[in-house]
């Protein structure tokens, strides 16, 4: 069968709807023979007539070919309709989006990207995935949130850089900063060897320091009582601290370490890739708040 138009369609509809051909061209603003023309054009794609033109002011009458057409026509009308809303809304940001993160980001970063973009596109479809940091792969994801290099042809943006701090008791040392080489073989907890703690301690090492791990255990707040017990000092992350609001602490005291171990916190998105205007509205948020976060620090 040769192809037709969905305005083809659309025109019949309009005829079978309306009874005449004249008031068909009314309700679409064609001229008569303009839909005569359609449903010529229809009739030769299809093999056959589709109405029954008695003539004079009588209404058509649709053929059993027709109605075949009619019937199968409306459905593919339909879902016409709901493609063009559903392109229209990705136009306007109401589409999907897939974002990859991880735990600091995750508390304090993505839960502002997401307020704002559900704000501005309250029917905006929006799925997160928590990345292996061991082995980040951009995928099927419009971002990914990490902090080292991406498999895979991306392009990406710096977000901030990150601080990492000694948190220790009130009082435990003199307020201000502290040297790295000063924390060698002093008692410390920590993270297990994750990938994020095992840079951190490679880190150390090369200032100078092999800190005496004496508790691993998961969970930044886990680790901020074990100091507030009193059996060891922890390096954490700057955002980790914030989010646990260690800086009013009154049983904690939190110290800049010289040189200081930072780690670069990047949005990474596919090169090559036509990005939906979701995708670029999430990236312009999430630079805005790293940017304010970065001010804090």
């Amino acid at each position: 069968m040769a192809d037709f138009e969905l305005r083809h369609l659309r025109t019949m509809a309009a005829i079978a709807d309306e009874g005449t051909f004249g008031q068909a061209a009314a309700r679409l603003g064609y001229t008569q023979s303009s839909v005569s023309q359609q449903i010529a054009a229809l009739e030769k794609a299809v093999g056959g007539p589709v109405f029954d033109r008695p003539g004079g002011p009588r209404p058509v009458r649709i053929t059993r070919l027709g109605e075949v057409v009619l019937a199968h026509g409306r459905e593919l009308l339909a879902k016409a309709e709901t493609l063009t809303d559903a392109v229209d809304r990705f136009r306007a940001g109401h589409g999907r989006i897939d974002i990859g993160t991880f735990q600091s980001v995750s508390n304090l970063i993505l839960p502002s990207v997401i307020r704002r973009l559900l704000d501005e596109h309250p029917g905006c479809d929006i799925r997160l995935a928590d990345v292996t940091p061991e082995d980040p792969r951009i995928g099927e994801f419009d971002l990914l949130f990490h902090d080292g290099p991406v498999d895979g042809d991306v392009e990406r943006v710096t977000l901030l850089d990150e601080p990492y701090l000694l948190v220790t008791g009130a009082g435990a040392v003199p307020a201000g900063p502290v040297r790295v080489k000063q924390l060698d073989g002093v008692p410390m907890v920590a993270w297990p060897p994750t990938h994020h703690q095992r840079w951190l301690e490679r880190t150390l090492a090369r200032a100078g320091a092999q800190p005496r791990f004496v508790f691993r255990t998961t969970g930044h707040e886990t680790i901020l009582s074990m100091v507030r017990a009193g059996i060891g000092w922890a390096v954490l992350p700057w955002l980790a601290l914030h989010g646990q609001d260690a800086w009013s602490d009154d049983q904690l005291a939190l110290h800049p370490l010289k040189p200081s171990p930072t780690r670069e916190l990047s949005l990474h998105w596919p090169a090559g890739r036509t990005e939906s205007p979701l995708a670029v509205r999430a990236r312009e948020i999430a630079i805005e708040v790293a940017g304010d976060l970065a001010k804090r620090m």
